[in-house]
């Protein structure tokens, strides 16, 4: 066994100065606040220690892709450094024979526990709204199709984006929220009514909220506005200050509260990388200045973010600090992790799998606990 003290620690919706948490193996067997039952093994007093971060929308990282097989561990490997310690991964829309192959290889390493499942980020989506996804390969969604992924995923799909507003859009939500996925609303045009109408029918998340969706009018308010309000809703927010405004991440925040509110990096192979240039699917695209888009275009491509930045962030919102730890600590892993349904994961409690994140006193991580392991030196 190992019993851990931090100066600061997250247990669940309180912040403990100090906190401590045991680890048997890869399970949590106790936690609580205040000082430790016995000597401290790890001794922490100058740190914080939040729950290992839960990324339910990223497609790469470290020059890394996801729908690359010899990339995908890799991939994985880079966002764990900086404290993702459960990764979906994200595909962009591709043809039906390339989405089935990735989806074969992404549901091995799903039983591996390399990621925890993955996220199929169209290719049912609108075209008006796509993106940086290639134009030509989106299409409406037909049973045919959406059986054959289910089928080569084997339980592994745990999430699907689609445009509710295309042909057969309404009846795939149906049938895939009956085939236990959870559907998200994303890159849509649909309407404040079609949006609400898709809820209605199982949708239960907002692919990374105002990005690639029909923005709110006064007179039509669109599917931001729809999702925001439904308390069914998980709503995904990339916090890396380029894909959202900060005083409207902060209204987000404030209007659908930490517990509806799932951060994403919507990474791709370009984090970590630095600028340059970079393929994302079938598109090229350019990094300047940490901002990934379209060559050519405005259109940005996904982040360069990882969850390590996008905490810092948001806990740097609040008015009290102590505050802003727990919430931010809410957004990036208990939020997502129920969105998805995992668990095992999202807090530190007795029972859960022993994932938490070390950070530093400028909330930097210096250690990383992955179902009980250590990733390098502590």
């Amino acid at each position: 066994m190992t019993l851990i003290c931090s100066g600061t620690m997250v247990l669940g919706r309180q912040l403990c100065r100090p906190g401590w948490v045991q680890t048997s193996g890869a399970r949590i067997v106790d936690c609580g606040p205040g000082s430790p039952p016995r000597p401290a093994d790890v001794d922490l007093p100058d740190a914080v220690v939040v729950p290992g971060f839960v990324d339910i929308h990223v497609h790469g990282g470290g020059g890394a892709s996801y729908t690359n097989d010899t990339e995908i561990a890799r991939a994985a490997q880079f966002h764990r450094r900086h404290g993702t310690t459960t990764t979906l991964a994200s595909l962009l829309s591709a043809s039906v024979d390339d989405l089935l192959r990735s989806v074969r290889s992404l549901a091995q390493v799903t039983r591996a526990g390399i990621v925890a499942g993955i996220h199929l980020e169209g290719p049912w989506l609108s075209a008006a709204r796509c993106g940086a996804h290639d134009p030509t390969q989106l299409r409406d969604p037909s049973p045919t199709e959406i059986d054959a992924l289910l089928d080569a995923g084997d339980g592994a799909i745990r999430m699907v984006t689609l445009a509710p507003e295309r042909a057969g859009g309404f009846e795939a939500i149906t049938r895939l929220a009956d085939a236990g996925v959870v559907v998200a609303v994303g890159h849509t045009d649909a309407s404040y009514q079609q949006t609400q109408h898709a809820v209605s029918l199982g949708t239960t998340v907002g692919t990374h909220l105002f990005n690639a969706m029909a923005p709110l009018h006064h007179r039509e308010p669109g599917p931001a506005l729809a999702l925001l309000q439904d308390p069914r809703v998980t709503v995904e927010l990339i916090a890396d200050s380029v894909h959202v405004h900060p005083a409207v991440l902060r209204a987000a925040i404030d209007t659908a509260g930490p517990d509806r509110v799932a951060l994403v990096t919507d990474a791709t192979p370009a984090a970590g990388q630095g600028d340059g240039a970079f393929r994302l699917g079938n598109l090229d695209v350019d990094v300047t200045s940490g901002v990934a888009r379209v060559r050519g275009t405005s259109t940005i491509a996904g982040s360069t973010a990882t969850m390590d930045q996008l905490f810092a962030t948001v806990a740097g919102l609040a008015a009290d600090p102590d505050a802003g730890l727990v919430a931010a600590a809410t957004m990036t892993s208990a939020t997502p992790a129920r969105a998805l349904g995992l668990p095992d994961v999202g807090s530190l409690r007795a029972g859960r799998r022993a994932d938490l994140v070390v950070l530093d006193r400028n909330l930097a991580v210096s250690a990383v606990m992955a179902g009980g392991e250590w990733l390098g030196d502590i």
